[in-house]
């Protein structure tokens, strides 16, 4: 796949998302994807061990064969479609990748259901915790309004790099199957990865590989993630960057912290899981502004991604166009020597 193609089925994929977002339910293969995910967990949940204390080695090893039976089928299938458009001409490839791309990725919804938290909790705080219920698998009933609107702040975050660079990231580096295995992978770890019992299941050893899988994806977008947000807020973001290693530190997670930790800091404003975590804890509380600011800052940190892109398109067809002549270069000196 060239560069040129590449970036334009990136851009296209972004336009989609941006004019007419999700694709509708029966057509979304995010939904197929939970569909397998749905019946393969409910037959695993049949082989596991509901007692989270105990060691369950078989719940682990069904649970990774399952996960590797749905990876290989949706690679399988994203290569087949791309092998098949690589044979078109590069703008009706790009043309069709970009359209299979747009459902692996999604920010024009994420921002929509963050900001409709922020529009709900304006009205009160019971339909500011109903709409966020939504968005997050904690117990929003027993939060105030501050950390209703930290957790809408902490799910823009976490999830402009799980739904929006961690598929580019792969897309870029192994094409529509890298874009199509982490939308899998990241599916899999929002329905199997809970450390422990979750609406009546245990997934402590049965979606322990789906967990350990998502982390070892998102390692490198994290932190990319982290970083385009620092660069997004200019000289502010370049003057808290020494303070984020510790404060992603403060998450159990590997990864969600540095996307969490970095809107926290360039926002100015502390974070926190009750119970769990506290992000730049002398930050203070987020107001209503914040919430719009960390979409701007989300949809600037976009820009620069897409800046990066083209920029490295470009190089790469400059690359291309040397080598091509040295290539003929040498064609026709050595003819001349013959």
């Amino acid at each position: 796949m060239t560069g040129l193609t590449l970036v334009t089925a990136v851009l296209l994929a972004l336009a989609i998302d941006h004019r007419l977002g999700e694709p509708p339910v029966r057509w979304h293969p995010v939904v197929w994807i939970g569909n397998y995910l749905s019946a393969a967990g409910t037959w695993l949940q049949r082989h596991a061990q509901q007692d989270p204390q105990r060691r369950d080695y078989r719940a682990l090893l069904l649970g990774s064969m399952v996960w590797l039976a749905g990876a290989v089928l949706v690679s399988v299938v994203a290569w087949a479609l791309q092998s098949a458009l690589l044979m078109l001409p590069w703008w009706a490839a790009a043309l069709g990748l970009g359209v299979l791309l747009k459902p692996l990725l999604a920010w024009a919804m994420l921002k929509r259901e963050v900001l409709s938290v922020e529009n709900a909790l304006a009205q009160s705080l019971a339909t500011g915790r109903e709409r966020l219920s939504w968005l997050v698998s904690r117990d929003v009933t027993v939060l105030n309004g501050s950390q209703v609107r930290e957790s809408a702040i902490e799910t823009l975050a976490e999830n402009f790099s799980d739904s929006v660079v961690a598929p580019l990231f792969w897309f870029v580096l192994l094409g529509l199957p890298g874009a199509a295995l982490y939308r899998f992978a990241n599916t899999a770890d929002a329905m199997w990865g809970y450390p422990g019992v979750y609406k009546g299941r245990n997934w402590a050893w049965a979606g322990k590989w789906a967990a350990r899988a998502d982390d070892v994806l998102n390692w490198v977008p994290a932190r990319i993630t982290a970083g385009l947000l620092l660069l997004a807020s200019g000289v502010k973001g370049l003057r808290v960057a020494v303070q984020l290693p510790q404060e992603a530190g403060r998450t159990a997670s590997p990864n969600s912290g540095w996307p969490m930790a970095a809107m926290a800091l360039v926002l100015g404003v502390g974070l926190h899981k009750p119970g769990v975590y506290g992000l730049n804890p002398q930050g203070r509380a987020p107001a209503a502004a914040d919430t719009h600011a960390a979409v701007r800052t989300g949809n600037l940190a976009l820009v620069l991604l897409l800046l990066s892109l083209m920029v490295m398109a470009l190089v790469g067809l400059a690359w291309h166009s040397v080598l091509a002549g040295l290539s003929v270069g040498g064609v026709a000196s050595g003819g001349m020597r013959a």
